[in-house]
């Protein structure tokens, strides 16, 4: 049986901090620098970030994060891959989020996709997230993807900062 793999969406397959620049850039006319974000959780980083995750279209929109589209396909062969994204604090995005993924990686299964509250009672063998608060309390292998919210600090996780290094060590 291969193993199972649960991927995060947003910060992982989807660029949701390169949407967040380019609204504080439309929206305020500020421009927002990578490295002034260092360590900040995005709602420091981008003071109208409540206001931009509840706009329609902001998850639906999202670029893909360069060559996720390529390695997944070739680590859906080989494990049982789920997407697992936390959807319910944002309500609008369940089908925003549906339809960016089958736009973006059709070979998915509808049933390899979780939108969920929490992620706590999602297991697997490997989990691929952005976020402390979903690796952490995970029982199996992490993979912490790096982004600006989550430099500075790995909590014991092995950091992977983008889709050809999770190549290198999942295949």
């Amino acid at each position: 049986m291969p193993k199972r793999l649960l991927i995060d969406m947003d910060g992982v397959l989807a660029d949701t901090y390169l949407q967040f620049f380019r609204l504080e850039a439309t929206v305020t006319g500020k421009q927002v620098l990578h490295n002034d974000i260092i360590g900040l959780a995005e709602g420091d980083a981008f003071p109208n970030y409540k206001k931009y995750i509840h706009n329609d279209g902001f998850f639906r929109d999202a670029p893909v994060i360069d060559d996720a589209v390529e390695v997944m396909e070739k680590l859906n062969k080989i494990y049982e891959i789920f997407i697992v994204s936390s959807a319910m604090e944002f309500p609008n995005s369940l089908r925003e989020k549906y339809d960016w993924l089958q736009e973006h990686f059709p070979f998915l299964h509808w049933k390899q996709i979780i939108l969920c509250g929490s992620k706590i009672p999602v297991q697997g063998d490997i989990l691929i997230d952005d976020h402390f608060k979903n690796l952490d309390p995970f029982q199996g292998k992490t993979l912490l993807f790096t982004q600006p919210h989550n430099m500075g600090r790995d909590n014991g996780h092995y950091r992977v900062d983008n889709w050809r290094e999770i190549e290198g060590v999942l295949l």
